[in-house]
């Protein structure tokens, strides 16, 4: 009878093992709670997917696009690559002596933001020309991937490249394995990027699209090698969004995911006189998993597309409701 009791036992906890792994394999979205978010989300795949339905669009046309800082991973208290690159000028100080007094490198060295913020656009571009030119592709390559793989946050002490978002990921993975083809379409630069999307995103640098600098061809010590210029030379946000799309795609996206107005103009051009269609926007709401912001905010501000999201249908996910967790270690 002992036997017996034991293999029954044995027998119920593996009807419950199969059961609770076939509930996540029929769950795409295991993250997200089973909102109205989410069921819009699962009910715009099964329809451009389910061949027969008015809505099916061809595989070659299943375009997905999304926004990375603040859609796919956090971008508080400022965006990473300016961590990036104020990390950059840190390192590099030794070889310029000059930056102990000239703004807003003096800012940088002292940890004082508020001097380098108030240059604004200036300066930013300023610390980018100097941290982001002067050296090769393959060797920036090198710099970012080093830096990414080491930099932590200053607030959470996770490295930047465990901030992403978990029901992200689970929303690129449904979408690629429904036919999908998914880019980013980011203000940060390219080159920050690609060298670390793929392996964090399953986003391969060809899928990534994001502001530029500048480059040149040139023959060093035998070699071809492609040179970075401190010159800016597209800037990838608002309406730069459906001219990148345009000149990098080349098809329309028929879904578009972003978090701020600076998506605004890709949620549109995705949308507007373009059916079937879907536009996702992230709204940060959650102050203690995350950050809660929006239309006040310097970093991410969410306004004019926030006000535009009943009135044009577009799916807003909210942080705190519609997600059971933030981050994948959690």
């Amino acid at each position: 009878m002992r036997i017996n009791h034991l293999l029954s036992l044995a027998a119920f906890v593996v009807i419950l093992q199969t059961s609770s792994a076939t509930a996540v394999a029929n769950d795409p979205l295991p993250s997200w709670n089973d909102t109205a978010a989410k069921q819009s989300i699962v009910a715009f795949v099964e329809r451009v997917t389910e061949e027969g339905s008015s809505d099916f669009v061809p595989v070659e046309e299943r375009i997905a696009t999304f926004d990375n800082d603040g859609t796919l991973w956090s971008e508080q208290p400022y965006y990473f690559q300016l961590a990036f690159a104020l990390d950059r000028v840190k390192a590099m100080a030794p070889d310029h002596p000059e930056w102990k007094t000239k703004q807003p490198f003096k800012g940088v060295l002292e940890g004082d933001l508020d001097a380098v913020m108030a240059g604004g656009k200036k300066s930013l571009i300023e610390i980018v020309a100097a941290t982001h030119a002067g050296m090769t592709a393959d060797e920036f390559e090198q710099i970012v991937t080093d830096w990414i793989s080491t930099a932590k946050h200053p607030k959470t002490g996770r490295l930047y490249k465990e901030m992403i978002y978990q029901p992200m990921l689970e929303l690129l993975t449904y979408l690629r394995a429904n036919g999908f083809k998914t880019f980013i379409v980011s203000g940060g630069g390219i080159d920050f990027m690609r060298p670390w999307t793929e392996a964090t995103y399953g986003i391969p640098p060809e899928q990534v699209v994001g502001s530029s600098i500048k480059t040149r061809y040139e023959v060093r010590d035998g070699k071809p090698v492609i040179v970075r210029l401190p010159e800016v030379d597209f800037v990838d946000d608002k309406e730069g969004k459906p001219v990148g799309i345009h000149s990098h795609i080349g098809r329309r996206p028929i879904l578009a995911a972003g978090n701020s107005d600076g998506d605004w103009q890709m949620l549109q051009y995705t949308t507007i006189g373009h059916s079937p269609s879907f536009a996702l926007i992230v709204h940060h709401t959650d102050g203690e998993r995350e950050w809660a912001y929006d239309r006040q905010s310097h970093i991410g501000q969410l306004d004019k597309a926030l006000d535009d999201a009943d009135q044009k249908g577009w799916t807003v996910v909210d942080m705190k409701q519609d997600w059971k967790t933030i981050y994948p270690s959690e």
